[in-house]
């Protein structure tokens, strides 16, 4: 589908360029913020889709998301530079070629403290609204969900989890936690707290830390992408310091 090209202000172009991690002539990985979208849903709104502007070629051509992240979920975002790359990408992410993981913060953490939920997941709209819900594997639109995961520390009221997603629907971490009585801080959607270690909960506290991929021109890539301060800031009220994963 041919985009429109979209003028950014001095300020959205600088701010698209600081949040580069690496890039190359078929990738650019980038560290998205908790609270800018990856792409417009139901409202026009501003969009890391929208931001990739910054990056259009002299031909007018500019890189495309491969993948995406929820709203208020921070971390690793691919995007393709051209068509090939995107080709080669998307059918990486079909053929779980590509390892993603996360870090969460939780109010306890799982038990046991390591193993995997492969709890099937449905679709729900409620309202305008969409959301995934935990259902048996006989129900009609039940999809197959795995997410491995692991207690990476615990600390007052918090405990520091690493979640790999072997499938990618939608909200598949966040449900899967919460589906174990676990959910993610912060998150209101699915029964997260909004408060911990005696202190406020800013957002969901959920990262994207690493992505591992086939590069398309050969070889394989790992891209990673710290905590942000606020992720970081609920981890340290509870005396647990996270320090560059």
């Amino acid at each position: 589908m041919t985009r429109p090209p979209v003028a950014l202000t001095a300020e959205e172009f600088a701010f698209a360029r600081s949040l580069v991690i690496e890039e190359d002539t078929a990738i650019l990985a980038l560290n998205k913020p908790a609270g800018l979208s990856s792409q417009g849903g139901r409202i026009r709104a501003h969009t890391l889709d929208h931001l990739l502007w910054a990056f259009a070629r002299s031909n007018g051509k500019r890189p495309e998301l491969v993948h995406r992240l929820d709203r208020d979920t921070s971390g690793v975002i691919l995007a393709a530079r051209t068509k090939p790359a995107a080709g080669f990408l998307g059918k990486a992410i079909m053929g779980r070629k590509v390892r993603k993981t996360y870090l969460a913060l939780l109010a306890a953490p799982p038990e046991p403290a390591a193993g995997a939920i492969d709890t099937p997941l449905r679709r729900e709209e409620i309202g305008r609204e969409a959301y995934m819900r935990s259902t048996t594997a006989d129900h009609p639109q039940a999809e197959a969900a795995l997410t491995r995961y692991r207690t990476l520390a615990t600390g007052t009221g918090v405990a520091l989890v690493e979640l790999n997603p072997h499938t990618g629907r939608m909200h598949q971490l966040r449900v899967h936690l919460a589906s174990i009585g676990r959910p993610i801080l912060g998150d209101v959607r699915y029964g997260g707290a909004l408060t911990a270690a005696d202190g406020p909960v800013p957002r969901l506290m959920l990262h994207a830390s690493r992505l591992e991929f086939p590069h398309p021109d050969g070889g394989s890539r790992t891209v990673e992408a710290p905590p942000p301060d606020d992720f970081a800031a609920v981890a340290s009220a509870a005396g647990l310091a996270i320090t560059g994963r």
